[in-house]
């Protein structure tokens, strides 16, 4: 407990994405391109034997990271370091590891390797995250409550269509995420400045051994696209690409629970609260929304994490420049991890979130009455009204209705001035049955119905295999 741990290890994050950005991923993964390096140069005729190729498979896992830490101290390099250590524990085959790479071949591709993974962990949340809000919007998709527009009251919505707009988000951030997949590219086998010149003189000039070599690699590690040039790493671009895309997610998240607790202070919709949860130290009849703070706080960190890897590809020089891997390390792991963590949050919620729904009702019916103002003056005009007029008497009841609400704390008797109002010609008792909240929500059951037909429910369908998956929290 002497020594400083990351949060997002012992309080936030999964275990597959803590795995998949831990060392020992990351290390094995080194030599498995080691393995398929040596493995592809001896199919093109390099001085490269079986026992050096069983050798190097039959420690694949021995890593000695004891050894591997005092070789970095003496190099001061990590991928010296790791072709020593791999070496001594493979003596045969230690002259052939790494041949003709440079260190990008490994800390790259390993890189992308990572980012790919973690996004396939990253879709699978998003996609349960798609599936309990699409849940929730078919739920309530007929269930009238108060819209707001600059969070004052507007036309009615339903609860159902306000979660649409929730999930618009996420299929947008859903949409790039797939294209970022579908078009990520290995390094593959480069060189040290891109030309592939070591590769020259491996195979004497023959170029067309250097290309199979770099598809080859790349295909064995599920990457179907190369970079077709680099320099020595591949593209920044693609760092300050996968930051923007974890951001979005995150901004997605974020507006959320600004909602949902926006939402949970009116009492209307809650995040769950457990039996024994605590929600203020001091106050103990407080239901605090942690979840949802909880996201907002990781969020706008994954959000801060993308400014940092855009200027890392902005500032690199010619070839390559070294001031790129210690932001990597730190900015990359942290937002994929943060991101996996919000995710993991928001199913939480999602598995169970409350609706208080006659809190709802009592909401609307305190507003509906000056929403009706206007169906009024269209009706007493039809009757025979003069539209002016009629306008001027509404407007005096509404000011009267308002300050009993806002002055002396009293309920909405707008509809009561208005029935005992006997220069207003309107029917009466059609009047009542125009209050129903359910004639002020316009196409929002059928819009909502749509959208999850037309643009949801194809991603649910796709990625069927992925929903269900345990939400629980750590802390």
């Amino acid at each position: 407990m002497d020594s400083y741990k990351n949060p997002l290890e012992e309080r936030y994050s999964s275990a597959e994405m803590l795995y998949n950005f831990s060392p020992n991923n990351k290390f094995r993964n080194w030599r498995k391109l080691w393995i398929a390096l040596a493995e592809i140069q001896k199919e093109l005729g390099l001085n490269i034997t079986d026992e050096q190729i069983s050798e190097l498979k039959a420690n694949a896992d021995n890593i000695d990271y004891r050894k591997a830490a005092e070789y970095e101290k003496k190099f001061r390099h990590d991928v010296m370091a790791h072709v020593h250590t791999y070496g001594d524990a493979a003596p045969a085959a230690k002259r052939i590891i790494h041949l003709g790479a440079t260190s990008a071949f490994v800390g790259d591709n390993t890189d992308l390797i990572q980012m790919r993974d973690g996004l396939l962990l990253i879709r699978k949340q998003l996609v349960n995250v798609i599936s309990g809000l699409s849940e929730f919007a078919l739920k309530y998709k007929d269930f009238p409550t108060l819209g707001f527009t600059h969070y004052q009251p507007a036309q009615l919505t339903t609860v159902g269509k306000r979660a649409t707009l929730w999930l618009q988000s996420l299929i947008l951030d859903f949409e790039e995420l797939e294209f970022f997949i579908e078009t990520l590219r290995f390094r593959g086998v480069k060189g040290t400045t891109g030309t592939a010149a070591s590769f020259l003189e491996l195979f004497d000039g023959d170029y067309s051994k250097v290309k199979h070599l770099d598809r080859e690699l790349s295909a064995r590690f599920g990457f179907d696209k190369v970079f077709g040039v680099s320099g020595q790493t591949y593209d920044r671009k693609i760092d300050a690409k996968v930051l923007a895309l974890l951001s979005n997610i995150a901004q997605s998240a974020h507006k959320f629970t600004n909602d949902l607790r926006l939402l949970q202070n009116l009492k209307e919709i809650e995040e769950p609260f457990e039996k024994d949860q605590i929600g203020s130290s001091a106050m103990a009849y407080k239901r605090n929304p942690m979840r949802s703070e909880r996201i907002g706080s990781l969020a706008k960190f994954v959000m801060s994490l993308s400014s940092s890897s855009a200027m890392v590809a902005a500032t690199q020089w010619f070839e390559r420049t070294l001031d790129d891997s210690a932001n990597k390390r730190l900015a990359i792991p942290q937002a994929f991890l943060a991101v996996d963590a919000i995710l993991l949050i928001w199913n939480n919620i999602m598995n169970g979130i409350v609706v208080y729904e006659k809190r709802i009702q009592k909401h609307i019916m305190d507003e509906l009455p000056f929403m009706a103002t206007e169906y009024i003056i269209m009706e007493e005009v039809k009757a025979g009204g003069d539209r002016q007029e009629i306008h001027e008497i509404i407007r005096v009841h509404s000011m009267e209705a308002s300050k009993k609400v806002k002055i002396e704390g009293k309920e909405n008797d707008l509809i009561e001035r208005i029935l005992n109002d006997s220069s207003l010609k309107m029917d009466k008792e059609k009047f009542m049955e125009v209050l129903d909240p359910a004639n002020f929500i316009g196409f929002a059951p059928v819009q909502t119905e749509e959208f999850i037909e037309n643009e949801v429910r194809p991603i649910l369908s796709k990625y069927s295999e992925l929903i269900g998956l345990n939400a629980d929290l750590k802390v």
